[in-house]
């Protein structure tokens, strides 16, 4: 199993960036995907999930209203869509795998090497 991101970079504070995850290995149509991050000095935290079907969707409040998360099962993709970004959304993004529709990290046992993202003020 692999997981692939991109779309990272650096970006000024109200801008917007569409990161990618692209899965290998699996049977991605009947997973249930995260994203989740890791700012500097930071323990990991957790972003957004989707569910399988697309259907099911949940967020953090920190990026609830900003950050949309989707999927393209054709594809073997997700993505999040950051819009009005902070500063304060500075960190590494992960995409990971899950069989559970869950905010925990402890449910998630496949995870891709992370994309950077930095916003400056």
């Amino acid at each position: 199993v692999q997981l692939v991101e991109s779309g990272g970079g650096l970006v000024q504070a109200g801008g917007s960036l569409r990161l990618s995850c692209v899965a290998s290995g699996l049977t991605f149509s009947t997973n249930v995907m995260g994203w989740f991050r890791q700012a500097p000095g930071k323990e990991r935290e957790f972003v957004a999930v989707i569910r399988w079907d697309g259907d099911n969707t949940l967020y953090a409040d920190s990026v609830k209203g900003r950050f949309t998360i989707s999927r393209d099962n054709a594809k073997n993709a997700v993505y999040l869509q950051m819009n009005s970004l902070k500063p304060e959304d500075t960190a590494v993004y992960y995409c990971a795998r899950s069989n559970i529709f869950s905010s925990t990290q402890g449910n998630y046992y496949y995870w891709g090497q992370g994309t950077r993202v930095t916003v400056s003020s």
